[in-house]
């Protein structure tokens, strides 16, 4: 396997693709991962997600829980190109894993569940990518599943994700009887024979040739309503050939106007070689993609995919191990070898490169250099974290890092034994330094150390990873969800004057304030965020002081009055204020903003918010009646229902505190036939009489 990753470190790179993996979970995108590392000769056995035994879920518990829970990397060749995958989680808990490698991807496959179509995480992960401008394929899954339906699936892409489907497949056979497709651009069958791996190619089957060419047109037409060359052919030749239907493909994906789609099989191993075509035909290589955009004091700039430029890369993953860090680098430009000093411009510090591997999920061929385009891991840097930008000591740069969303769930963590207390902090410090997304601090009232994550199944994965990783035995006290405040009704006016003087040079400041909600959610929920304007006149306060007020009242917001709890949605302006010749400073009128937003924060009308979280439950018909009344119970609104062969398929959006050991009442009262997934859509106010008691507390 080394020889094979080694050969092609110099291909081209218009030979190269760097693509993640997207779905909701179980849409099968671990499975086509383990079938194209086959097909590509990168393993030689098929794995198996309910076997355990899959190159990228190799963490005792992706293997143990069946899911995907760390993006990992794998390399493969296909057709003289070389494949750099990640496979993405699909639980909502680890969005922020998607997120970071979106940023670092320059195209994506997105899988989605024949028989369920668009779910609810398919559609955040398809956000995620929208945002990163990512292009992508999709791949319809499991077509071989009673009750699959391509065109069901393609109806609910354009209507749940707003794209345009360009279908370019036909299946033969349905359900059980799925044996292969009809490739609609060369009007040809590629079929699956039971046991083979590869397809036999042939015309197309007389029963489907009329469905065929009606389908043929149709891409056509949607073809060239997107493209003005296509459209050009069309208009001339009633007709578009085939290979400019194949370049204007290539181009609207690239574009971000359409999604070509493609199904099949992957557990059986059907449609997964014209998916590796479709990736190589029509997903962007780094040469395809903008140049990487960075700043240096405040100076934009790009860096082009040029190997001979300055050396730019991104750190997107740190796996720090009681035996080292392996750090994850997408390289944007320049060249990184074995040896090189670098600068992490975000820490200020060089670092040296010890090793360079090519990652095969959980194995690592070791390559003397890395290019711009390549997605490599590094041994030898010890403070970057992910988000840092490596680069040329002598041209440094900043690239703009992943967001990282803030926690929502928090739990006590503590060691059982004083043997362990010691090793606590030092394991939940790696923790933190791997995943960003989750926060280690210290409650100052209870001296507890809290860990706060992105949901329930996060923190206990994080927690038995430290039981698993370093032996400990760990207490974990409830789970309490993150709240917010808001300003429900504002005040105008508030003066605060802050006057000091101890000896030597006083304080002084003096500020106006006027503080209103910003505008409320369509569901009635707070908005987020802070804004803050000035609309003094005259000068009577300086623009360093107006920006020293603004840091004093970001200052204020760690600690609204009703709980302590970080203050959002609201809109502050500086109405007046005066200075003093010799006694103010930008010190005086920061803390005049901070005491000031105080003081009006609490003579305003303050509300709670809270988490929510939208779910979709599936569970058999003979129990909507009894998941309903629960859901209610739990405070949760009905957004939608609809019936799904014998199941209900149930949309509520539910605090998400209330959700805190949904499982096992959801599989309790369907006979552990129900199942559920949650997706966070942001923060809704509490009403009075809950809020009474969580204030309570």
């Amino acid at each position: 396997m080394r020889t094979n990753l080694q050969r092609h470190a110099t291909s081209p790179l218009t030979d190269v693709r760097n693509l993640g993996i997207l779905a909701h979970v179980d849409a099968g995108k671990t499975t086509v991962t383990e079938r194209i590392l086959y097909l590509t000769g990168a393993t030689h056995k098929r794995g198996e997600v309910h076997e355990g035994t899959t190159v990228t879920d190799f963490d005792p518990q992706e293997r143990d829980r069946g899911i995907t829970i760390f993006a990992a990397a794998v390399s493969c060749d296909w057709d003289g190109h070389r494949i750099n995958l990640i496979d993405t989680p699909g639980h909502v808990d680890f969005a922020d894993e998607v997120e970071r490698s979106l940023r670092v991807l320059d195209g994506a496959v997105a899988v989605f569940d024949a028989v369920a179509g668009v779910e609810p995480q398919s559609e955040s992960v398809w956000r995620q990518a929208d945002r990163h401008g990512v292009p992508r394929i999709a791949f319809v899954n499991k077509m071989d599943r009673a009750g699959a339906d391509l065109d069901t699936a393609v109806a609910s892409i354009r209507d749940r994700l707003g794209t345009v489907p360009l279908v370019v497949q036909l299946p033969i056979g349905r359900e059980d009887g799925f044996t292969g497709v009809v490739d609609l651009l060369r009007m040809r069958s590629l079929v699956w024979s039971p046991g083979r791996d590869t397809f036999e190619e042939g015309p197309v089957p007389d029963a489907l040739q009329e469905e065929a060419h009606r389908r043929r047109r149709l891409l056509e037409e949607a073809v060239a309503e997107l493209h003005p060359v296509a459209l050009e052919e069309f208009c001339a030749r009633s007709a578009v050939s085939t290979p400019t239907l194949a370049a204007a493909l290539r181009e609207v994906t690239n574009s971000g106007e359409g999604v070509v789609v493609l199904c099949g099989s992957a557990y059986r191993n059907r449609g997964i070689e014209p998916l590796l075509q479709a990736v190589v035909a029509y997903l962007p290589s780094p040469l395809d993609v903008p140049p990487v955009r960075g700043s240096l004091d405040g100076v934009e700039q790009e860096r082009a995919a040029d190997p001979a430029a300055p050396l730019a890369a991104l750190v997107f993953k740190v796996n720090a191990t009681a035996t080292g860090r392996m750090t994850y680098l997408r390289v944007y430009a320049g060249t990184i070898r074995k040896g090189d000093t670098v600068l992490d411009v975000g820490a200020r510090r060089t670092e040296r490169i010890g090793r360079i591997v090519r990652v095969q999920a959980d194995r690592h061929a070791e390559v003397g250099r890395a290019v711009a385009g390549d997605i490599v891991a590094v041994i030898g840097p010890k403070g970057a974290r992910a988000g840092a930008t490596l680069c040329a000591p002598t041209a440094p740069l900043v690239l703009e890092p992943p967001t990282v969303a803030d926690p929502v769930v928090s739990v006590a963590v503590e060691a059982r034994t004083g043997l362990d207390a010691d090793r606590l902090a030092p394991a939940l410090a790696r923790l933190a330094e791997e995943d960003p997304s989750l926060v280690v601090r210290t409650d100052p009232e209870t001296g507890q150390t809290v860990l706060s994550g992105m949901g329930e199944l996060h923190l206990e994965v994080a927690v038995e990873k430290i039981r698993r990783a370093h032996g400990m035995d760990v207490g974990v006290g409830p789970p309490r969800v993150t709240y917010r405040e808001t300003v429900v009704r504002g005040v105008s006016g508030l003066l605060y004057r802050h006057v000091k003087q101890d000896g030597g040079a006083g304080q002084f400041a003096h500020v106006v304030l006027d503080v209103e909600p910003l505008e409320t959610t369509a569901d009635g929920g707070g908005a987020s965020g802070f804004a803050f304007r000035s609309a003094v006149v005259g000068g009577r306060v300086p623009q360093e002081y107006v920006r020293a007020v603004e840091a004093g009242c970001r200052d204020a917001l760690n600690e609204g009055p009703l709980g302590g709890h970080p203050v959002t949605g609201l809109r502050v302006t500086l109405a007046d204020g005066a200075t003093h010749p010799k006694d103010s400073s930008e010190m005086a009128f920061r803390t005049a903003g901070r005491f000031a937003l105080r003081e009006a924060l609490r003579a305003a009308v303050m509300a709670l918010l809270e988490p929510v979280v939208e779910v979709t439950v599936t569970v058999p018909d003979d129990a909507v009646g009894g998941v309903l009344g629960d859901l209610a119970a739990r405070r949760g609104r009905i957004s939608g229902s609809t019936a799904r062969a014998g199941t209900a398929v149930i949309t509520a959006t539910v605090p998400l505190a209330e959700l805190f050991g949904y499982a096992s009442r959801l599989r309790s009262r369907t006979q552990g036939r129900g199942t559920f997934t949650t997706r966070a859509t942001g923060y809704a106010a509490v009403p009075a009489s809950v809020s009474e008691q969580i204030l309570a507390r």
